[in-house]
């Protein structure tokens, strides 16, 4: 039996960047669908008692870099812990995004929101730039309308529901992936998240 994925992320998360080849690929392997959805952290967090980077406390502040080291080594990932562009907002990339899977599909968000992940950490691009967002449009080969198309009040009203519905799912981080109504937080728990998609 097909399953869904239901994918909440953050453009701006390292995390979500980390993940999204391996999420892809276990997808495939499981024959599952995968739901986009981009959500705005800015909402969500506060909702579990959750902080920004910039308020929590120097000790895991530290912890996060660290650990950023390691699953970049780990996974064979590029990445920049501390990028140029970052803390960055990831508002105007959600929505491209959610655009893009309007009107292409979502595969090709999927493929937009990959491209998108690794500008911020592996390339150190400015994800809030319009023309940067353009940039990865056109090497995605997709429709360069879709940024014009993103600013529309469609795409902002599907971004604010996907945030609702992230809070009333549980959902307090990115990214989190949720099958049958469970929730898998962060790309560690990717293992079982495919556990859950092998079982019947």
């Amino acid at each position: 039996m097909s399953r869904t994925i239901d994918y909440y992320f953050a453009p701006q998360s390292p995390w979500t960047y980390l993940g999204h080849a391996r999420l892809m690929a276990i997808a495939r392997a499981a024959g599952a669908a995968v739901r986009v959805l981009p959500v705005d952290l800015g909402q969500v967090f506060p909702v579990s008692g959750g902080l920004p980077l910039g308020k929590r406390a120097p000790q895991r502040q530290a912890y996060r870099l660290l650990e950023l080291r390691r699953f970049s080594e780990h996974l064979g990932l590029p990445l920049h812990p501390q990028p140029r562009y970052f803390p960055v907002a990831g508002d105007d990339a959600a929505r491209l995004i959610i655009a893009v899977d309007q009107h292409d599909g979502g595969e090709a968000a999927l493929r937009l929101g990959g491209a998108v992940f690794a500008a911020v950490w592996a390339q150190e691009r400015n994800i809030a730039d319009a023309q940067v967002l353009a940039e990865l449009l056109a090497e995605c080969g997709l429709d360069a309308a879709r940024l014009e198309q993103s600013r529309r009040p469609a795409v902002q009203e599907r971004y604010a529901a996907n945030t609702q519905v992230a809070i009333e799912a549980g959902v307090f981080g990115a990214p989190s992936y949720v099958v049958d109504g469970e929730i898998f937080w962060g790309q560690d728990r990717l293992d079982f998240l495919e556990r859950k998609l092998r079982s019947t």
